[in-house]
């Protein structure tokens, strides 16, 4: 079997394993500890090539960390600087900064709020850094963490907040990338306690489905962080309470594609209830449909796991994540009071000698 020795590199790019592949190899020799960024573990698979060496004997071909919380596995600056600058992380590089620029024309968000990140390795996430204008952003501004949040190169600082999208990519393996920011409509639902219903669009029902709230906390903080993880591994988007939306998807486009989905019902469901005429909704035959297309695409979705009955109500959510207050308005109408022991009745009575008494008249 012929082999190509990548025993000198502690990180395996897409580029070594294309050379491998071009020499036509059959057998890929790494040292122990070597890290496969995604894309290289990727093309080895497709092209059947053995992995030999180190912990990627046992097919691993990973960081090689103690696990989704562990540490970071033991590299040098210069060799975490390589994952950073390598021409995997150079496109996902680009990619975020033309996600933080749509971000910014759309006006999801403003001054330096939002952040996006990309898991590139087990154990080595890029994002973007603090305090920077997604209109702003520059390939070279990014930043490499661990999953504890241990920045390993960079020269800016990472964002304050990717402890959100770290306890993500822990608690989801298919999370590859992650989006948060603060669109209008969107936040107006978080900042109400409210989720949007469902079974009213075709297209959010199939990429996004039911949404999540998750509670308060202050934001960069390890207890904001992990208010997430309750949902993320049933829905790909979640109101923050007080504060925006973070979405994961297998791309940073994905990811992106989401937030846009979701902002874009939240604004039409206002528009509808302006209407003043009730909202029509899929029947659960037609939704059914959808969330088996859902299903094929693997997207999650909370009722992929509940009964049909259960289903039934999905235009009425009230389990975890769903209405969290009783609407003070309907359909746009006036406010809605609880009236007070006994004043049901006297409505009822007053109406009811209305009604007699103009039946008397005519």
């Amino acid at each position: 079997m012929k082999s190509f020795d990548l025993r000198q590199f502690r990180v395996i790019t897409l580029e070594d394993v294309e050379n491998a592949v071009k020499a036509g190899a059959k057998e890929l020799l790494v040292q122990s500890r070597a890290i496969l960024t995604p894309s290289a573990k990727d093309l080895a698979t497709l092209k059947g090539l053995k992995v030999k060496g180190g912990c990627c004997d046992d097919g691993a071909c990973g960081s090689c960390s103690t696990g989704s919380g562990g540490s970071s596995p033991t590299l040098s600056n210069s060799e975490w600087d390589k994952i950073l600058n390598s021409p995997e992380a150079e496109k996902i590089k680009a990619e975020i900064v033309d996600v933080g620029r749509k971000l910014w024309m759309r006006q999801y968000v403003d001054g330096n709020g939002g952040n996006i990140s990309y898991r590139i390795a087990d154990n080595a996430v890029i994002c973007t850094p603090t305090l920077t204008s997604k209109a702003d952003l520059k390939a070279c501004d990014m930043c490499l963490v661990d999953l504890e949040g241990k920045q390993l190169a960079g020269s800016a600082a990472r964002t304050s907040e990717i402890l959100l999208h770290l306890e993500i990519y822990k608690a989801v393996p298919e999370a590859k990338a992650c989006v948060h920011c603060h669109p209008a409509h969107a936040t107006a639902y978080a900042i109400t306690g409210r989720v949007p219903i469902t079974c009213v669009i075709p297209e959010f029902e199939v990429f996004v489905g039911k949404v999540a709230l998750s509670p308060y906390e202050t934001p960069g903080t390890k207890k904001f962080a992990e208010t997430v993880i309750p949902y993320v591994k049933k829905h790909n988007t979640v109101l923050l309470a007080n504060h925006g939306i973070i979405c994961w998807a297998d791309t940073v486009t994905h990811a992106e594609w989401y937030v846009e989905v979701t902002d874009t019902y939240c604004w039409t469901l206002m528009l509808a209830n302006q209407l003043g005429s009730p909202i029509t909704h899929i029947t659960t035959e037609k939704n059914d449909d959808l969330l088996e297309l859902k299903k094929k695409l693997g997207l999650p979705d909370a009722r992929h796991d509940m009964t049909l009955e259960e289903c039934r109500l999905c235009d009425i959510p009230e389990f975890p994540g769903g209405i969290a207050v009783v609407p003070s308005r309907i359909s746009g109408g006036p406010a809605v009071n609880n009236p007070a022991p006994g004043e049901v009745d006297a409505i009822v009575k007053s109406v009811t000698d209305a009604v007699m008494a103009a039946f008397g008249k005519s």
